[in-house]
């Protein structure tokens, strides 16, 4: 048996697709943990078991482990709470329930820095370490998915290539440094849930073929969308005073400003490629033709801006950030 959560989020609904079709052959039952099931795939609905609820509620997670062997886990970042709460808090319920149903096996999404001088004080990212020691702690075997920003990052500045050809950031833009899109990360999971072979814990980096700088970045877009698309670093108080602006808790927000710029440091700079990476790498050209070129030659659609803005700060699995459960 093997529990998904946040089964609708950008990851969890591609790593479900995955098991979906490779879990029967490998004799694993599938169940999800979701507060709306109606938001499942109705081609997958009669195939998993669905426990409905939060994650972070232990009655939830107490039904959702019980007779499981793996449980792939994600935190959707809470705009609305400090990070250790976040974080932490939220996984507090699991993992006593990790450790009362004997679970064996946690896949997890983290961040990279684990290990770097700017760790300690990385914000969002220092909550998510802190996340995987405590799971860690709970006696399961437990591989963390230690990732960088995410490419699917971006699409929250298509409207902003589209109508002005730029995108920020508040990196140095000579500042190179991985990438990964979520379709590798998903992969990533899907194999080691499926593998019963490994124990302990660890980390595994998820990272994309090659380090990329916003000049990078630019230069890239510019060649796969026919137009020209140019950097402009933001500073981090402008970022502080916009977040705060939008109503972000405070220390979430502060937690923000720290991963920025910690990551401007060279927080995410020391990783290195696996010789053999677990799945191949989707490289940031063809990412950006088979997904950023159509959501920025697509008519704009309205989006909160306070979700906007929460989603595109939130690096550490920015994408799960409005949709993860």
């Amino acid at each position: 048996m093997i529990v998904i959560t946040a089964p609708t989020g950008n990851i969890g609904r591609r790593l479900l697709s995955l098991l979906v079709e490779a879990a029967p052959a490998h004799g694993e039952e599938l169940r999800v943990v979701v507060r709306d099931p109606a938001r499942l795939p109705e081609a997958v609905r009669d195939r998993v078991e669905v426990v409905t609820g939060s994650h972070g509620d232990a009655a939830t997670v107490e039904r959702a482990f019980a007779g499981a062997d793996a449980v792939f886990w994600l935190v959707p970042p809470d705009a609305a709470a400090a990070p250790e709460d976040g974080w932490s808090g939220f996984t507090r319920p699991a993992a006593r329930a990790f450790a009362a149903h004997g679970v064996d096996r946690v896949v997890g999404v983290s961040a990279l820095g684990r290990g770097t001088a700017q760790a300690a004080r990385a914000g969002l990212v220092t909550a998510s370490l802190a996340m995987d020691d405590l799971i860690a702690g709970s006696g399961v075997a437990y591989r963390a998915l230690a990732c960088p920003s995410f490419f699917e990052n971006l699409l929250e500045e298509a409207d902003s290539i589209r109508v002005e050809g730029v995108f920020t950031d508040t990196v140095a833009a000579d500042r190179r440094a991985p990438l990964v899109a979520v379709a590798d990360i998903a992969a990533t999971a899907a194999g080691l849930l499926l593998d019963r072979s490994w124990s302990g814990v660890d980390s595994v980096a998820v990272l994309g073929p090659q380090d990329l700088s916003p000049e990078d970045l630019a230069r890239i877009m510019s060649e796969q969308l026919g137009r020209p698309v140019r950097y402009r670093r933001r500073s981090l108080d402008d970022l502080r005073s916009e977040l705060l602006g939008y109503g972000l808790h405070p220390e979430f927000a502060e937690g923000v400003v720290e991963m920025k710029r910690a990551k401007d440091l060279g927080l995410d700079a020391g990783a290195g490629r696996p010789s053999r990476p677990a799945v191949p790498a989707t490289g940031f050209a063809r990412w950006c033709a088979e997904t950023l070129k159509p959501a920025v030659l697509a008519a704009p659609e309205p989006v909160a801006a306070a979700t906007a803005a929460a989603t595109a700060a939130t690096a550490v699995t920015a994408p799960e950030a409005v949709d993860a459960h």
